[in-house]
C-alpha cells in the first residue's frame, strides 16, 4: 500500500455568499481519497467557528487525523475567489492565518518517515514557520518528494521556490508558472523544461496546459497528452485533481502514456463541474 502525505493549507473559498471548504493540498487528498489512495493530510485551523467546521468537514471526508493542529491565536483562512467569464478563478488571501504556523511534531515526523510520497506546495510555504516545518520534514524522510507549484502573486518569493524545486522528485506547474519559471514560449517549452531539470534535478517535471493537456517530461523522455475539450465552469480544482491522479498512478508504477491520459481526463471532468470536488461519475470511470 502506498501512503500518500498531503502538506499544506486548509480553507474556506467564498464564492459571492457561498463558502466551499478548499486549499490546493486538501483537494488534492480529496481526490486521492476519491481515487482509493491510502491518504493523510497534515493543517492547521483557527479555533474559531470556521477551524471548527473545517474539522467537522475532514471527518466527513475521511480526511481527520491527529495531523490537524489548531491554533489558538492565528484564525481560520478564509479566501474570496473571483471567476472570470471564461471561469478561471484569482484569489485574495488574508495573511497571517492558522496555517502560517504549523508546527513540527512527532505526528507530523511518524507520518512523513512512513509515507511513499509527500505532497507540498509553494502558498503553505510563504511564512517561515510552516515552510521550516515542511524542510525539516523532506529532510528526514525517504518519500517521493512531489512539487505542486503554486504561484499565488504575492505569497511566494522566487528564494523559496528555488528551495521547494531543489528538494522534489516530481514538479508540477501550469503553463503560466512554467512561462515564469522556466521562462520562453510554449514553442520551445521542451528546451526550457530540459534547462529547468538541468537546474534542479527532478526526475519528472508535469506542465499542465489546461484545456490543451499536459506534457511530461519523465526518465529522459518527453510524453504529452492534447486534453479533453469539455464545456468548462470552472477551472477550480482542476490541476489538484490532476495531480491527485498522477501521483496515485505514478506510485503504483504505471506507464506515463496512460498516467497522463488518466489525469487529463479527470482534469478535464473536474473543470466541467461546480466546485474543486465533484464526484466522480461513469464518464470518468474506471479509475
Amino acid at each position: 500500500m502506498n501512503n500518500i502525505l498531503c502538506f499544506g493549507e486548509i480553507l474556506w473559498d467564498a464564492f459571492g455568499d457561498e463558502k466551499v471548504a478548499g486549499g490546493a493540498p486538501m483537494n488534492v487528498a480529496r481526490h486521492l481519497v476519491q481515487q482509493g489512495a491510502d491518504v493523510l493530510f497534515a493543517s492547521r485551523v483557527g479555533d474559531d467557528e470556521s477551524g471548527h467546521g473545517l474539522v467537522d468537514f475532514l471527518k466527513a471526508n475521511g480526511l481527520y487525523s491527529d495531523l490537524i493542529q489548531v491554533d489558538t491565536h492565528l484564525p481560520t483562512c478564509e479566501v474570496t475567489v473571483q471567476l472570470d467569464k471564461d471561469g478561471h478563478a484569482t484569489y485574495i488571501i488574508p495573511q497571517p492565518v492558522s496555517w502560517d504556523n504549523i508546527q513540527h511534531d512527532n505526528n507530523l515526523d511518524e507520518a512523513a518517515k512512513e509515507a511513499s510520497a509527500i505532497v507540498y506546495g509553494s502558498l503553505a510555504c510563504r511564512d517561515t514557520t510552516t515552510r521550516d516545518t515542511l524542510l525539516n520534514l523532506l529532510n528526514e524522510t525517504t518519500a517521493l518528494k512531489i512539487f505542486d507549484v503554486n504561484l499565488r502573486p504575492p505569497h511566494y518569493t522566487l528564494s523559496t521556490i528555488e528551495t521547494l524545486a531543489a528538494g522534489a522528485n516530481v514538479i508540477k506547474m501550469n503553463e503560466d508558472e512554467a512561462a515564469l519559471l522556466i521562462g520562453g514560449t510554449p514553442e520551445n517549452l521542451k528546451e526550457g523544461i530540459l534547462e529547468f531539470r538541468s537546474k534542479y534535478h527532478a526526475q519528472t517535471i508535469c506542465v499542465t496546459r489546461g484545456g490543451d493537456g499536459a506534457i511530461v517530461w519523465h526518465d529522459y523522455q518527453f510524453y504529452e497528452h492534447p486534453g479533453y475539450k469539455v464545456q468548462v465552469v470552472d477551472t477550480v480544482g482542476a490541476g489538484d485533481s490532476f495531480l491527485a491522479a498522477f501521483v496515485n498512478r505514478l506510485l503504483k508504477g504505471q506507464p506515463m502514456p496512460q498516467i497522463l491520459e488518466t489525469a487529463c481526463k479527470i482534469g478535464a471532468f473536474v473543470a466541467g463541474k461546480r466546485g474543486a470536488n465533484p464526484v466522480y461519475d461513469e464518464s470518468v470511470l474506471p479509475l
